[in-house]
């Protein structure tokens, strides 16, 4: 079975060109201290950064996490980290969602949603980017709010956490177990 469209050709040759220079794709790095603390918090010593761009975010965590970690890459428009990615227990997608283009987004968040085998890390830009693309378009192809975010989100996973930041949010997102677990869950008590 054919793997549904996850970045139109034509937008996979535009991301190869931008990411050849240097100061574009540079946000993950940022959010490194973020994402070690959530994989401190949980033990992860394997990552999956999904849309990683030049590989930035694995080689700023080296940096925090004085551990052993695995990290894997995704990213349709490196030709070496395209392949379609198993799922890992610990997801990073970081400055990624907003620059899907909009017709191919439900297909990106299903694909996240089969690749996040336990949490997911995941930031979600609301703002227009400062970057234009080369057709004219801001990079930032989905702008919406994050109610409008969350409730795309919240039908793919268990939403653990939500934390606002400038210009956006991020959100620790689960693995959605099934109705009959959150049911029990919710019978004993415990937040779903």
């Amino acid at each position: 079975m054919d793997q549904p469209a996850l970045i139109s050709d034509q937008y996979r040759d535009m991301q190869r060109a931008l990411h050849e220079d240097p100061s574009y794709g540079i946000a993950s790095k940022h959010y490194a201290p973020m994402v070690a603390s959530a994989m401190d918090a949980i033990g992860a010593d394997e990552l999956l950064d999904y849309g990683a761009g030049k590989g930035r975010l694995g080689t700023a965590l080296r940096k925090h996490l004085q551990r052993p970690l695995r990290i894997h890459h995704y990213d349709p428009a490196i030709p070496e980290w395209s392949a379609a990615p198993q799922p890992c227990g610990f997801v990073a997608c970081i400055d990624v969602l907003e620059h899907i283009e909009p017709a191919l987004l439900d297909n990106v968040l299903d694909d996240l949603r089969r690749v996040t085998a336990g949490i997911g890390v995941l930031t979600v830009h609301t703002d227009p980017a400062r970057k234009i693309l080369p057709d004219g378009r801001n990079a930032h192809l989905v702008l919406q709010p994050r109610e409008w975010w969350l409730a795309r989100l919240k039908a793919r996973f268990d939403i653990v956490n939500v934390n606002q930041m400038p210009h956006g949010f991020w959100v620790v997102v689960g693995r959605r177990r099934p109705w009959w677990q959150r049911l029990l869950a919710r019978l004993a008590g415990f937040k779903t």
